[in-house]
């Protein structure tokens, strides 16, 4: 058995402070890192929304043959003819409730298809929605494709089941391969805000929480250095005859 104040004198040996202040300085140090990642962090998304936000209010330009993430969201226009044969209907849930988004494949004047998601349908209007023929021209925002599926269901090319707008499969699938994009324009809203499909439903939205999370980590670093400080003062305390 150990005599009382045994414990005390061990939790107020040497070594104890020495381990309490590496714990101390190692959690300090992690927090400031984290904060401070994500200060960095925060000026990357608002620089990314500040882009953004001028690609989709510029002045529409000709489709690109290729894209890259440099690109989305950029104001762009097509000219070609609909081929309708060809449209793809997958599953979107919109401001307008649960549907479809019509994908259908542009072929434009040098022969390249490019794929345009239309707009919005209603599940009662999968077959009931305007299909201009002869030449038009689609100005929107161009969007990269989204392989893989949506959230826990993979698309079902066999089964003309899609729950994204994976471009790659569906091409293959429509047996548009090589010449389709890689990706696709999300049509704007048309004259005639009623007529299906319904475009100009993109929505661009950048989670922002970068200024709360770093404030939360620098919270942490400072109450880890308030709790140091007060159990050092305890233990000086302690060591008082």
């Amino acid at each position: 058995m150990t005599s009382p104040g045994t414990g005390d004198r061990r939790r107020r040996s040497p070594g104890f402070l020495i381990g309490l202040t590496l714990i101390a300085l190692l959690l300090f140090s992690g927090f400031c890192a984290l904060g401070a990642w994500q200060v960095q962090r925060l000026g990357w998304k608002r620089d990314l929304i500040a882009r953004v936000d001028t690609r989709i209010h510029a002045t529409p330009v000709p489709a690109p043959a290729k894209a890259d993430p440099s690109d989305e969201y950029r104001h762009i226009f097509a000219t070609g003819t609909f081929l309708h044969d060809r449209s793809t209907l997958v599953q979107a849930a919109t401001v307008r409730g649960a549907g479809y988004w019509v994908l259908t494949p542009l072929r434009q004047r040098n022969g390249a298809l490019l794929m345009i998601n239309r707009g919005f349908v209603p599940p009662d209007a999968k077959t009931r929605y305007d299909r201009p023929a002869g030449q038009v021209t689609v100005t929107g925002l161009l969007r990269l494709s989204e392989p893989g599926g949506g959230f826990l269901r993979a698309n079902d090319p066999s089964n003309d089941r899609w729950y994204s707008r994976d471009i790659a499969a569906i091409a293959t699938a429509r047996r548009l391969a090589p010449a389709v994009t890689s990706y696709f324009i999300d049509a704007q809203a048309g004259p005639f805000p009623d007529r299906l499909p319904v475009g100009g439903l993109t929505v661009v939205r950048f989670p922002n929480n970068h200024l709360q999370y770093a404030i939360t980590w620098f919270a942490l670093a400072v109450m880890t250095v308030a709790a140091y400080i007060i159990v050092m003062r305890h233990t000086a305390t302690d060591k008082r005859p």
